[in-house]
């Protein structure tokens, strides 16, 4: 196995692994081709030096006179691409471990950068990243491929952190949820953005979004028996839904959604299982419903993620992770059952899981809400990709774990999956590295109290500058 290196460069081959000392000045990085995966049989690991699909290198951050403010190294080891980089100067000895997310399911793995890469370096902190063995939504690599790092950072540096802090985005999120839990002890905080920190919770999301259409409009659907048959069923199943969308509603794929009574129903039954009634749903309900952002490409979003019609767990494991047998349909926050709502959860199809689906780090690993040390989220509260209920969820659990104290959730006004700007998750780690060492709890959201959700200005405390995708009450000064 060779990557192409500049003359500046050197190679250590340790077990096996190739790990790479990259230049601390910005030189002429060639791209090489992607190398042979020794892990991982059919799979290619792209060059490290470049971003991928790209010519651009991977080079130390300068400052305003062009002179280098750090060190990177990459390499692949065990089977993973990663990159570190380190302050130049004034090096904290603390570690930000950064977990991406979800990349579909193709052959080739990379690894690129935290979106706030150099704040990390101008506060002093050195990170890490993996691209992981392999893609899909496999979070079981992503939590030992991200842990490796920590040993592969003192391999290459020569010295330990003495802080590591976990991060990461969507998948990176429940990544990072899985990672402080099964890792007792080798984190001092976390900080998930976006986080898919309900696990399988979101494959009945996405399986609630479908029934829920269904049941309304008195759609026949099916749920496949195995993963190949629910592959091969997405194209039946976007005829279904093109015959359903005239009930629902017109103007799909626009920000003019129409919606029908039935549609309406759906609308509100997809609010309250995505985190209850809130500012600026409608724009997020318009968002959401566009076309193209899913596999199912000639259809809404929401029904476009028919891996929740699938089994949920992306060719990862066999089994079926869903479960929505005794799941409570309501369109609105009222206790009380209209005849809407009764004849919905009658006619609903319902679908029951398979023992093995949900294990340790296979699968679609447990997330507890068990973390015992600080974690700091946040999330677009328009997001219905990885919805704001999947923070609601970790939040009752670490509730009842009498963890509730070590959880902080920020509501973000946006729309978009992921949709932060750089002011918000830099305040949000700034909070929580204070939070770790002087023992000051910062502030968040009442995520868990339906009232303080349904606020108009829910979200404008953490919300810092326009997210123009977003179309609520504006948030006063």
């Amino acid at each position: 196995m060779r990557l192409r290196l500049t003359a500046l460069s050197s190679a250590l081959i340790i077990a096996g692994s190739l790990l790479v000392t990259a230049p601390a000045v910005s030189a002429q990085v060639a791209c090489a081709a992607p190398v042979p995966s020794p892990t991982q049989p059919g799979y290619t690991i792209a060059d490290p030096n470049c971003e991928f699909g790209s010519t651009t290198p991977f080079v130390p951050l300068t400052d305003a006179a062009g002179q280098p403010i750090s060190e990177v190294h990459t390499g692949i080891a065990n089977g993973a691409a990663y990159r570190i980089e380190v302050p130049k100067r004034n090096w904290n000895r603390e570690l930000v471990v950064w977990a991406h997310g979800f990349r579909g399911n193709g052959l080739t793995v990379f690894v690129d950068n935290p979106s706030i890469r150099r704040f990390y370096i101008e506060q002093g902190f050195a990170w890490a990243a993996s691209s992981y063995q392999t893609n899909g939504y496999d979070v079981g690599h992503g939590v030992t491929d991200s842990h490796d790092l920590i040993d592969l950072f003192r391999t290459v540096r020569g010295t330990r952190a003495r802080n590591v802090y976990m991060s990461g985005a969507s998948m990176g999120g429940h990544i990072t949820a899985a990672a402080i839990e099964h890792f007792r002890g080798d984190f001092v905080a976390a900080m998930p953005i976006c986080g898919v920190l309900g696990d399988k919770e979101l494959f009945d999301f996405f399986l609630d979004a479908n029934v829920t259409a269904a049941g309304l409009t008195a759609t026949p659907i099916r749920f496949p028996a195995t993963l190949a048959e629910g592959q091969a069923y997405g194209p039946e199943y976007g005829q279904t839904v093109l015959s359903m969308l005239p009930e629902l509603g017109t103007g799909f794929n626009t920000p003019n959604v129409s919606l029908s009574e039935r549609g309406r129903a759906w609308a509100g039954a997809v609010q309250q299982r995505s985190g209850g009634v809130r500012p600026g749903f409608d724009s997020a309900f318009a968002f959401w419903n566009s076309f193209g952002r899913a596999p199912l490409t000639n259809v809404p979003f929401l029904f476009g993620v028919y891996p929740g019609l699938s089994g949920g767990t992306i060719g990862i494991a066999d089994g079926n992770v869903t479960d929505n047998r005794h799941t409570l349909y309501q369109v609105d926050a009222s206790p009380f059952l209209s005849r809407t709502e009764l004849r919905l959860n009658i006619s609903a199809l319902r679908v029951a899981p398979t023992a093995d689906a949900r294990r340790d780090l296979t699968g679609i690993p447990r997330v507890a809400g068990d973390p015992r040390i600080p974690v700091l989220s946040m999330h677009t509260i328009g997001d219905l990709f990885v919805p704001l209920s999947m923070e609601q969820i970790y939040a009752k659990e670490a509730l009842l774990r009498g963890q509730s104290r070590l959880f902080v959730s920020r509501a973000i006004r946006g729309n978009q999956h992921c949709g932060f700007n750089a002011a918000e998750v830099q305040r949000g780690f700034s909070d929580l590295v204070r939070w770790v060492r002087t023992g000051h709890h910062p502030a968040g959201d009442d995520i868990l109290n339906p009232r303080a959700v349904a606020r108009p200005d829910f979200g404008c405390r953490f919300t810092d500058g326009p997210h123009p995708e977003f179309v609520g009450q504006p948030c006063t000064p």
